[in-house]
């Protein structure tokens, strides 16, 4: 029996439009990054990430009196629930970082007495504590796996500050803090990305907003979006030395292997965020006594646009800013959910305003009117 299917087939969904937004805008022609119509390249270095989330949340930059509003709602909930620290103490230190805070932060769902509450009153407050506890969470769990004590917030500071305080157990200098903003605004949104989507897809059959971030977590951990710079920065401390750059990535490229942290798939050059990122990194890198992660990511750069004609993405340059401010790198992917928990929540809310279920079709490409056979009967 022949059916004939009539619907346009879209390898991996792309160019398929799935949703309006408001929130942000991936220009890949053009090589831009839009929040909410600004141009992220007129953001980078000139706005916290503070003043970032209440862009992506609220469609404006904030005024002083609302930014330091924002700042007092997101660091008064840092503080953990008594349960959800019994649950980090049980976990085994040789967990992933980023599976730890896929469990616990759907385990939040069941702390959080408005978790079932879908009103937008509700959302509006759960967007609030869901990113500030994923900051403690990953600082949180860090200490506990090193047997170190946690640490509390300082309700004077915002949340980048009191996530390298929480995590690291020292206070960052201002260089360090102007790296940290930087690197979190630049990872808050970016259109409709696979976790994006995928909080989005939990969001339209109207789960909580724990279950669809718990959702976007677990498609970042994935080496093929944010688990991408955990694998860049093992492979600079494969290569080691600036002078073995050429030899390793030739060997790469021969044996035409993936060369993590390289490629987008909706950028045609350059993905703007990378050369914020590159700066920030030389920058960092030199004053930590690591120039030479710097030295091989730039020499690794050079080599692959001359004979792949490819650019670096976001996650390229973001592992040596890490690396630089002390942050192992089995923590890396967790950090990019630190800040994109902004924008999924956004577009989780974003979902419910105007719902409906996402559900696309397939392509089928298997056999039609089989006759069936009996179990007994069968060879």
């Amino acid at each position: 029996m022949a059916i004939k299917e009539t619907k346009e087939f879209s390898r991996g969904m792309r160019d398929v439009v799935a949703a309006e937004t408001t929130i942000s805008f991936v220009d890949g022609e053009n090589n831009k990054l839009y929040y909410q119509g600004y141009d992220v390249d007129d953001l980078a270095g000139r706005v916290c990430h503070d003043e970032t989330v209440y862009l992506i949340w609220n469609g404006d930059l904030p005024n002083l009196k609302q930014l330091r509003g924002q700042q007092r709602e997101l660091v008064g909930e840092m503080r953990l629930p008594d349960g959800i620290i019994r649950l980090l103490r049980d976990i085994p230190s040789h967990a992933h970082p980023m599976v730890v805070l896929r469990s616990l932060v759907s385990a939040m769902g069941m702390v959080d007495p408005e978790a079932e509450d879908n009103s937008l009153e509700a959302n509006l407050r759960k967007r609030v504590r869901v990113t500030a506890w994923i900051s403690t969470l990953i600082a949180a769990y860090y200490r506990v796996s090193q047997g170190l004590d946690l640490l509390e917030p300082d309700p004077e500071q915002c949340l980048s500050y009191n996530f390298l305080y929480m995590f690291r157990g020292r206070e960052p200098d201002p260089e360090e803090q102007k790296a940290m903003d930087l690197l979190l605004m630049l990872h808050t949104d970016h259109g409709m990305n696979a976790s994006t989507f995928a909080a989005r897809v939990t969001a339209s059959t109207l789960a909580d907003i724990y279950s669809a971030t718990a959702s976007a977590l677990a498609t970042l951990k994935g080496p093929l979006h944010g688990g991408a710079n955990q694998h860049v920065m093992e492979m600079l401390e494969d290569i080691e030395h600036p002078e073995r750059v050429d030899e390793f990535i030739d060997t790469l490229l021969d044996q035409k292997k993936r060369i993590m942290g390289f490629g987008h798939a909706v950028y045609k050059g350059e993905d703007p965020r990378a050369k914020h990122l590159r700066t920030a990194s030389e920058a960092l890198c030199s004053r930590a006594d690591q120039a030479r992660f710097y030295e091989m990511s730039h020499r690794i750069e050079t080599l692959v646009r001359e004979k792949k004609g490819i650019f670096p993405n976001v996650d390229f340059y973001s592992a040596s800013v890490q690396h630089a401010l002390g942050i192992p790198k089995e923590f890396f992917t967790t950090v990019f959910a630190a800040s994109r928990v902004a924008g999924w929540t956004a577009h989780v809310i974003e979902q419910y305003a105007d719902n409906r279920l996402i559900r696309p079709t397939s392509k089928y490409m298997g056999l039609y009117g089989r006759k069936f056979v009996p179990l007994e009967e069968r060879p």
